[in-house]
């Protein structure tokens, strides 16, 4: 069975982030949706509901299932006998950043491979971070994410204030 690890922080999960993952579960048997939870950063959904999200909005692809993990992303793969890891690209600035933590990862677990996806065109300009701004703003957010998480994020920002 091959398996794959798509990393990230998913805050909130996007419609780039769904096309990603919906593409590679037709690649793989299974696929692990790790969602990091990295103490050094604030994001607006904690990690628990980072992964309640995902389950909501990948619910239709039954080899599809989300962990959230702290740590090592190395090790986590290897916690899940995954032997990939998916990294989707939107342009060549990530691309660069990439590849430096796909050698890397090459290093520390020669047994373990990134492949890379290019985003959908139509998502190739799309982040967590720019959705969040435009909500911040009460601008919409309709075109960006599924129904029920543009839903969560304006009542997450209300509740912030």
């Amino acid at each position: 069975m091959k398996i794959a690890v798509y990393p990230g922080s998913f805050d909130p999960v996007t419609l780039g982030h769904y096309d990603i993952i919906e593409r590679t579960s037709k690649i793989f048997d299974k696929v692990i949706l790790g969602v990091l939870n990295n103490r050094a950063k604030s994001p607006l959904f904690s990690a628990g509901e980072r992964v309640n999200m995902l389950k909501e909005v990948t619910a239709s692809l039954p080899n599809v299932e989300v962990q959230s993990f702290e740590g090592l992303l190395i090790d986590f793969v290897r916690q899940n006998g995954a032997a990939i890891i998916v990294r989707g690209l939107r342009a060549i600035t990530d691309f660069e950043y990439e590849l430096q933590l796909a050698q890397t990862n090459r290093v520390i677990a020669p047994e373990v491979d990134t492949i890379f996806l290019t985003t959908n065109l139509k998502y190739s300009y799309l982040s967590s971070s720019i959705v969040k701004e435009i909500a911040e703003y009460d601008g919409d957010i309709s075109e960006f994410l599924h129904p029920a998480i543009a839903a969560r994020v304006r009542e997450k920002l209300k509740e912030r204030g």
